[in-house]
């Protein structure tokens, strides 16, 4: 059986557990030709194929983020797919990798910016994890940050207790400023009054 046999879909399956099995296996037996033909088939002409594919390849991201950090091209490049899952998918996949190879990723920025901002729900999520993650490395830390604050400006209140508690790892002496006043700004925005609290705490442990 090939890799591709093993997918969901060609089990006739509906569940992501195949998919799952198989990105624990590949990553165990760091199989990196399994992966390349995952890689091949993320144009598949069957769509099941690709969500499978992009699935199993960003699970094996979680597993073992250096079997797949290769692939940041391919994966960048899905961006601009106009099958949604993939693109999703594809930013998924990019967090999972960000610092394998935060060089490569900090180059493709600006498009991983756009698409984030324009994307689902999933894909921004994603989007505003990596830079996050590039908040970390110290070469990319200050133009990472000024887009991560562009992004609690600019993000869906919903969303935006989440954004400022996870990043509350890169937050210090330096940055923590300009930190609470975003979130200062955002307040009154916040309708729900259980979202609102979450982000007045965190207002209040940096203040």
């Amino acid at each position: 059986m090939t890799i591709i046999d093993k997918l969901a879909t060609s089990l006739g399956r509906k569940d992501e557990g195949p998919n799952q099995e198989l990105a624990k296996y590949i990553a165990d037996e760091d199989d990196r030709g399994a992966v390349k033909e995952l890689i091949d088939n993320l144009y598949n002409r069957d769509k099941n194929i690709q969500s499978d594919c992009i699935k199993v390849l960003y699970e094996i991201g979680d597993f073992k983020p250096s079997l797949i950090a290769e692939y940041i091209k391919e994966f960048v490049a899905l961006l601009d797919h106009r099958n949604n899952r993939l693109v999703w998918g594809a930013m998924t996949a990019l967090d999972a990798i960000i610092l394998e190879n935060p060089e490569a990723i900090y180059s493709t920025l600006a498009k991983i910016v756009d698409v984030a901002d324009n994307g689902s729900v999933i894909t921004r999520d994603h989007g505003v994890h990596i830079l996050i993650k590039l908040c970390s490395v110290k070469p990319y830390a200050d133009r990472a940050f000024a887009l991560l604050i562009e992004q609690l400006k600019s993000c869906p209140t919903n969303q935006l207790p989440m954004y400022a508690e996870n990043a509350i790892s890169i937050v210090n002496d330096t940055n923590k400023a300009v930190f609470i006043e975003t979130l200062l700004s955002r307040l009154d925005d916040i309708e729900k009054d259980t979202k609102r609290k979450r982000v007045e705490k965190l207002i209040k442990k940096w203040s």
